[in-house]
């Protein structure tokens, strides 16, 4: 892994030299005596969305393009001393409008710093290439690789045995929603949520990922399918034990949608490497859109989306997971998420091996 002072590059050819002449030469800032995620990873792709909400407009608080690779949060969004990029969340902080999870995470921004493109606009998101218009996208298809450790899942929860307990999402591709008789399916599913799922007590904990049927939210078929890679998914209450990954044990990932299929390759030196695929383009099974993703607009996230939601209901989403907001009482319990990433890398997709 390079030092914490050297700039782990990523980014698309096409826009690279004007990266080169907007984006500020943030090497080794400071932010309140923390140093900047800026410091060692390339994040002019990206911005993120905070666990707070300090303008007090009753949003999660965001850092864009152009104030990220200058940015730290003491708490949520920090460089460790390994250089290491550290992603938080409580369970009970602000959340976005459609979900009930906190988060500290990143949102990939293929426009730069070019803000005459619209956030959801073609030019800022990439399509498969199948899709109507895909010249029009930022990109067709792309690479999202990393390589982290989640150090910390809530160690409460008020339901355990719904599948959100416990959990944290460490990677996706998103889909936009918007009005699906104009353009595309606009749903805004997600054809993968990457999951570690590790239960009190248990040895080691659960990777794996979920591919949600393209369907409207009212839809009954619409359900997150569930495909293991180190141990089980998240119906499984067994320890994994040997099989799964440790609290604070490295693994990679890498979501490489090339053309019009999603190859993902995950690794870790005890367990060995895990390849898997799946169309974008036709149904997952006989009750998933017949053309998957293949008329949406697509990017990639990474960091801590923490699944341990403390709101409650029948829903498997509603685990029941305490959390006072306050986050000084919330981490002395351990009602939180944690994950650092040792590299995160977003460029063009690549021809699979």
């Amino acid at each position: 892994m390079p030092s914490a002072g050297a700039i782990r590059t990523s980014g698309y050819a096409l826009v690279l030299a004007a990266l080169t002449l907007s984006v500020p030469a943030v090497l080794a800032s400071e932010t309140d005596g923390v140093q900047t995620p800026g410091a060692a990873f390339d994040l002019s792709h990206w911005k993120i969305t905070l666990p707070t909400d300090d303008d007090r407009d009753g949003k999660p608080d965001e850092i864009d393009v152009r104030e990220i690779q200058g940015f730290a949060h003491p708490d949520f969004f920090y460089l460790d001393a390994s250089g290491g990029m550290v992603f938080v969340a409580p369970n009970k902080a602000v959340t976005t409008a459609n979900s009930t999870n906190t988060r500290s995470e990143l949102r990939q921004m293929l426009r730069g710093t070019n803000t005459r493109i619209g956030t959801s606009a073609p030019g800022n998101n990439f399509a498969v290439e199948a899709r109507r218009g895909s010249d029009q996208f930022g990109a067709i298809g792309g690479k999202l690789e990393a390589t982290l450790r989640v150090d910390h899942v809530s160690l409460n929860a008020g339901a355990p045995s719904k599948r959100a307990a416990y959990s944290v999402v460490v990677g996706q591709i998103h889909a936009l929603k918007y009005d699906s008789t104009n353009s595309g399916f606009g749903f805004g599913n997600e054809p993968i949520k990457i999951f570690y799922k590790k239960f009190p007590g248990h040895q080691t904990g659960s990777l794996f990922w979920t591919y949600e049927r393209n369907l409207a939210s009212d839809h009954p078929d619409r359900a997150d399918l569930a495909v293991p890679v180190f141990g089980f998914t998240w119906d499984s209450l067994e320890d994994p034990g040997e099989n799964g990954i440790a609290l604070g044990e490295e693994f990679s990932y890498t979501i490489n949608v090339h053309r019009n299929t999603m190859y993902l390759t995950f690794h870790n030196d005890r367990l060995g490497t895990v390849s898997q695929s799946r169309s974008l383009v036709r149904g997952a099974d006989t009750l998933d859109n017949p053309y998957s993703y293949g008329g949406d607009s697509l990017y990639f996230k990474a960091g801590v989306y923490n699944q341990c939601s403390t709101r409650t209901g029948a829903s498997q989403w509603y685990a029941g997971c305490p959390g006072s907001g306050d986050w000084a009482v919330d981490k002395a319990n351990g009602n939180y998420a944690q994950a650092t990433f040792l590299r995160l890398v977003v460029g063009p997709a690549s021809a699979p091996d």
